[in-house]
């Protein structure tokens, strides 16, 4: 039989996954992505890591980290890679969740149909 942990190292543990960082939802979006459009990687895997570590109660928190979100309705859309990508997320910050929508290229997201 393995080790005994300690309840509160658990308790610890679910307190830093589930109230102290955004939980985003989903990584295969930002992956399939940086498949097709491998200038992306970097800048989508950076963004990842820093939603992950941070703790966002409101819009204003986040655009405090990243200045050129933008909320376009329901939406908050990330520059991603110097203006060539949009990252298209809803975030429920009481939840501490983010959602991603999709992943675009300029054109494409100037094009509109996401927002369908």
């Amino acid at each position: 039989m393995g080790k005994a942990v300690h309840p509160q190292k658990i308790a610890f543990y679910l307190k830093l996954r589930y109230y102290c960082c955004v939980h985003i939802i989903s990584r295969k979006t930002i992956r399939l992505f940086s498949e097709q459009y491998s200038d992306s990687e970097n800048a989508l895997t950076r963004w990842f890591k820093i939603m992950q570590q941070h703790d966002f109660l409101s819009f204003e928190a986040l655009r405090a980290t990243f200045p050129n979100a933008d909320k376009v309705g329901d939406f908050v859309v990330f520059n991603i890679g110097g203006n060539k990508h949009r990252l298209i997320t809803v975030i429920h910050f009481n939840r501490r969740k983010a959602y991603i929508r999709h992943v675009l290229t300029h054109q494409d997201y100037a094009r509109g149909a996401w927002r369908i």
